[in-house]
């Protein structure tokens, strides 16, 4: 098994654990492989509940760049929806599950084919 797909493991687990949903594993794949080499950077491969400049980057970065969604309140709406439902107090939120259950909020799964 490669790096990737343990990651992609742990990041199945959380989906089921944390957001008590069963996961899209090919959409998990393709945004595993959209986050890039960032997934095996310990910094990089998380996000940061309670810091408002992170979920910023969140949001310009990937809502509105990526998704190509249009800046309004209901974006950082969905960025602490996301978060709050992982768990505010959890050390270790995979900003590949957080891309992936933002994807899935917003109907964008497309995205990634």
């Amino acid at each position: 098994m490669s790096k990737r797909d343990e990651l992609v493991e742990k990041y199945a687990a959380d989906i089921k654990d944390k957001f008590g949903e069963t996961p899209d594993m090919d959409l998990l794949n393709k945004v595993a492989i959209g986050l890039g080499p960032a997934i095996y950077n310990l910094d990089a491969s998380k996000v940061s509940g309670s810091d408002e400049k992170e979920l910023e980057t969140v949001k310009k970065n990937f809502l509105m760049k990526k998704l190509g969604l249009a800046d309004s309140a209901e974006l950082m709406d969905a960025i602490n929806t996301v978060i709050d439902k992982y768990g505010r107090s959890e050390k270790s939120k995979h900003r590949a599950v957080i891309y992936y259950m933002l994807a899935k909020h917003f109907g964008k799964e497309s995205i990634y084919n």
